[in-house]
């Protein structure tokens, strides 16, 4: 992949490293992404070919340091990738999104012994990396969750359902939360790392759902699943605040899937009303056309400035990222629906039918509104932390 490199973060703006990486990350997933992109969501199929694209090149976790095989690519960086993917298909943007989500606790709070073991075979692409947080009753309400970890001598043993795991049966690798002082409520709770092999993890069958239907969505059940207690990942009691602490940064990198959803439909709509004719002349002469291109453009330009300054918080960790990451990934996903909506609107019947991409991002921005915190819980967040 393109080199990352490390800009100056204080006057933040994308760097010509970042630039070569939009390039080579573009380039790829026009090539070997979007010719399969309607038919994994036709197909409600795993995106493998964009898996093996990403892996080949090295862009499915770039945000794996370099100590553990990985490019060490910045906060930016990370975002772009999962840009650019989105903007031809959702459900292979969150190969790279789901890699940071379900890896960055380790990152953030593991030992250095959790770090060997779990981040190199993420950064070699033999492994992917999930996220489980929300249970069937424990949704904005995580801390609510009933999954328990019991230690016994050495280990712990997990009972519950986690549910809404983006990735689930595909990944290796879970980080997984779950009560181990039913006393402490949220100060309470544990993360552990859980593999796919262990004896007593299954899976539900994967959600039929509106959107990123290339993405399996499934639950996962923890029956009397003895780990290590070496693969608590920090203190016990620590693992809410670490969740917590992930989504701060991880908020973003749904911003940047929005942005690239938005994109994506803006582009092709752009095109389409330049070669659609009627009333003998291109759709795009009518000014009524022309404001709905630029009001969308616009916002979606608000969006990514937005959520570039929220990456650079990130990679800062700033004082103020609880606030800027929910607000990031708040305005883009909203923005992102808007201009999905515009762009179907746009191509008329034609853009209600599943023979043009729009649809298909439509559908697949609304998630985008929704997962990792909802946007309402998403004001309650910036209502909290007020820069």
């Amino acid at each position: 992949m393109a080199s990352t490199g490390k800009p100056d973060f204080d006057l933040y703006r994308p760097s010509e490293e970042h630039d070569a990486l939009r390039d080579a990350i573009r380039s790829l997933a026009e090539a070997k992404i979007l010719p399969h992109a309607a038919e994994v969501d036709e197909a409600s199929r795993f995106p493998q070919e964009a898996l093996d694209a990403l892996v080949a090149s090295d862009l499915h976790a770039v945000h794996v340091p370099e100590e553990y095989g990985g490019a060490g690519a910045d906060a930016l960086a990370t975002v772009i990738v999962i840009e650019e993917v989105a903007r031809v298909c959702a459900s292979s943007s969150l190969i790279p999104a789901v890699n940071k989500l379900g890896s960055l606790p380790v990152i953030l709070s593991g030992s250095e012994e959790l770090k060997r073991t779990y981040l190199r075979p993420l950064a070699e692409g033999s492994a992917m990396f999930s996220y489980c947080l929300s249970e069937p009753d424990a949704g904005s309400d995580a801390a609510g969750m009933k999954t328990r970890a019991v230690r016994d001598g050495d280990h712990y043993i997990l009972n519950g359902v986690k549910r809404w795991i983006t990735n689930a049966g595909v990944s290796e690798y879970y980080t997984v939360m779950a009560v181990t002082d039913p006393d402490k409520r949220s100060k309470g709770i544990s993360a552990f790392v859980v593999e796919k092999s262990d004896p007593g993890v299954s899976f539900g069958a994967p959600e039929k759902k509106l959107g990123i239907k290339g993405s399996p969505t499934r639950e996962v059940y923890l029956d009397n699943v003895r780990i290590p207690a070496t693969r608590m990942i920090g203190d016990e009691g620590t693992g809410f605040a670490t969740a917590m602490k992930t989504l701060d940064h991880t908020r973003i990198t749904i911003a940047a899937q929005a942005l690239g959803i938005a994109q994506g439909a803006l582009d092709y709509a752009k095109g389409y009303v330049k070669e659609r004719k009627q009333f003998g002349k291109p759709v795009a002469d009518f000014q009524g056309v022309q404001f709905m291109l630029a009001d969308m453009a616009m916002k979606l330009e608000a969006a990514r400035q937005l959520t570039y300054s929220a990456a650079a918080k990130s990679e800062r960790v700033d004082s103020d990222l609880t606030f800027f990451g929910a607000a990031a990934k708040c305005f883009a996903s909203d923005v992102a629906m808007e201009v999905t909506t515009d762009a179907v609107q746009l191509l008329g019947g034609y853009g209600y039918t599943r023979d043009y991409p729009v649809e298909r991002m439509m559908r697949d921005a609304k998630i985008t509104q929704i997962y990792e915190g909802t946007n309402q819980i998403q004001r309650i967040v910036m209502a909290r932390n007020l820069p």
